[in-house]
């Protein structure tokens, strides 16, 4: 709705702010200009109501009187539920948020100032002028940070400390001075096994007020500093104790603190050497580095032609990035091990991972996204998403700020590097050198000075590094049969005789039957075998 020129909207939230209440027009006066005061001032009022009744009546007449603003006695009355003024509802909750700490469970307190800080959105009088808007601003902004500050002291008696990081975080960025803020972001941190950072929190604040103030932190701020260097127990909840020589909590429970998911590499992994090192250098290369931005990964290609390899094999050459662990989950895009997972399903999966219990897990995948992003920010972890089924399923996976996903699928995410500038490789078979290295090594020495027969098993397999793990298992598993036998039973189900876009669908058929389908793929993937050795990068 539009409301007009700044000073309109300035009566509008004077009056909002005592809705129900008649506002004298020397007050709206004041609150609208502060020092020399036009001669005008009066009848500017007057316009300015006028005004707004317009916007607010529009299908009132210049004759009839307002209802919802109306002149009372030398002033105005906004005629409106003093709850429907986001500003005093935050209030009014915030209070009752206050009250509920005293007897209620610390989740009763924490459930209330949420919903008091879920009305914010931006800055209170944002654009608004006159020094009742200015001081209203910095009232209101007060008591904002103040709520953020009770709610996080529940949250971390309540054991949630991991929920907190991203909203303290916030909230630290924008009022960095603000000492308890800082105390209370490093406990959360030091608390969610993150020390390194809430450590490089106390740095970064006692550098900005010796350059701003040219002071020390207080006394609260440099002992929170100095238990968390000796490890003192009282930081930990009362009976949150952990051994780290063990790395589990007492009573058996694994600390799940930095997982270490990671799927072993392919054995025999041969070839690709020109991808990894462009695709580690993009990664590298990201601006900003990791941190200013998430970087995303998608590598895509037919059936078989090694995409889990490749990424896996990636993965453990950027590991000394992301010392905080490895997270892992096979989205089952080809449906082989039944129905594709859902983002919700995947986030159930690595919330599990990132230790939210069941009985803390959101239902929905709003939910469940910005509680899997606000326990990795700020942390370098490495997200390997296998068997994508599209962009849509992707995108809630994808944390923000200093970790790195990279994923596998056997479609094309045009999208995903327009939108969200995610580096997309599409993989095609290997070199014909390459196929015939990788399938010596693997069968056991019954390809030693047989030629012809690599030469002839690399091409029935395409250059597919699935099919030629296929042909090297036959002949490992078969060692009193002929060479010559094998080969050709495999050239039966490779279908050499057939046409080569026949050729390439029973490849195919072959590895999705080895991969455990049993069944003939849904949506063929449409890839001429002659051209697919073109590697797309960008």
């Amino acid at each position: 709705m539009p409301l007009g020129p700044p000073k309109q909207r300035a009566v509008l939230a004077l009056l909002a702010s005592r809705a129900g209440e008649v506002v004298g027009v020397d007050n709206i006066v004041d609150a609208l200009w502060d020092g020399d005061i036009p001669q005008t001032a009066t009848n500017g009022v007057h316009t300015y109501v006028a005004g707004l009744r317009r916007a607010l009546e529009p299908g009132r007449s210049r004759r009839e009187a307002g209802a919802v603003l109306t002149s009372v006695s030398g002033g105005y009355c906004l005629r409106m539920d003093p709850e429907q003024v986001d500003a005093t509802l935050f209030t009014r909750r915030h209070a009752r948020a206050r009250r509920s700490r005293t007897g209620a469970s610390p989740d009763e307190a924490v459930r209330w100032y949420e919903e008091a800080l879920a009305l914010w959105h931006g800055e209170a009088y944002s654009g608004v002028p006159g020094p009742f808007a200015a001081v209203e601003r910095t009232r209101l902004r007060d008591l904002r940070l103040t709520a953020v500050e009770e709610w996080a002291a529940d949250m971390l008696e309540a054991g949630r400390h991991a929920e907190a990081v991203a909203e303290l975080s916030a909230a630290v960025s924008e009022e960095p001075l603000r000492e308890k803020l800082s105390w209370l972001l490093m406990l959360t941190l030091y608390r969610s096994g993150r020390q390194a950072h809430a450590l490089a929190v106390y740095a970064g604040t006692r550098k900005l007020l010796n350059r701003e103030l040219g002071i020390e932190p207080g006394a609260e701020l440099r002992s929170l500093h100095q238990q968390i260097l000796a490890g003192h127990p009282r930081l930990r909840r009362e009976g949150e104790t952990t051994d780290p020589s063990r790395g589990r909590r007492h009573g058996g429970t694994p600390d799940l603190s930095r997982p270490v998911q990671l799927p072993p590499l392919a054995r025999g992994f041969v070839g690709r050497t020109a991808e990894l090192v462009r695709l580690e250098e993009l990664l590298d290369d990201e601006p900003g580095g990791y941190g200013a931005s998430t970087p995303i990964a998608v590598v895509d290609g037919p059936p078989g032609v090694g995409k889990t390899a490749f990424v896996l094999e990636l993965a453990h050459r950027l590991l000394d990035r992301f010392p905080d662990g490895q997270l892992y989950v096979d989205l089952c895009g080809t449906g082989r091990q039944g129905r594709p997972l859902t983002a919700s399903d995947a986030l159930e999966h690595l919330l599990t991972s990132l230790g939210v219990e069941r009985s803390r897990m959101p239902a929905d995948v709003a939910g469940r996204s910005t509680l899997y992003r606000s326990l990795l920010h700020g942390r370098r972890m490495l997200v390997v998403l296998d068997e994508a089924l599209g962009a849509d399923q992707l995108r809630p996976l994808i944390p923000r700020g200093s970790s790195c996903v990279l994923a596998t699928s056997r479609r094309r995410f045009s999208g995903l590097a327009a939108r969200d500038g995610a580096h997309v490789l599409t993989m095609g078979p290997l070199a014909d050198h390459d196929a015939a290295t990788l399938l010596t090594s693997l069968c056991g020495g019954r390809l030693r000075g047989q030629e012809a027969a690599v030469v002839r098993l690399v091409r029935l397999c395409g250059g597919l590094p699935l099919a030629l793990r296929i042909a090297a298992e036959e002949l490992a598993a078969n060692p009193a049969v002929p060479l010559p036998a094998v080969i050709e039973r495999f050239a039966a189900a490779c279908a050499e005789r057939e046409s080569p876009g026949n050729r390439e669908a029973a490849l195919i058929r072959l590895v999705e039957w080895e991969a455990g389908s049993g069944r003939e793929v849904s949506e063929p993937v449409q890839v001429d075998m002659a051209d697919a050795r073109t590697v797309v990068l960008r």
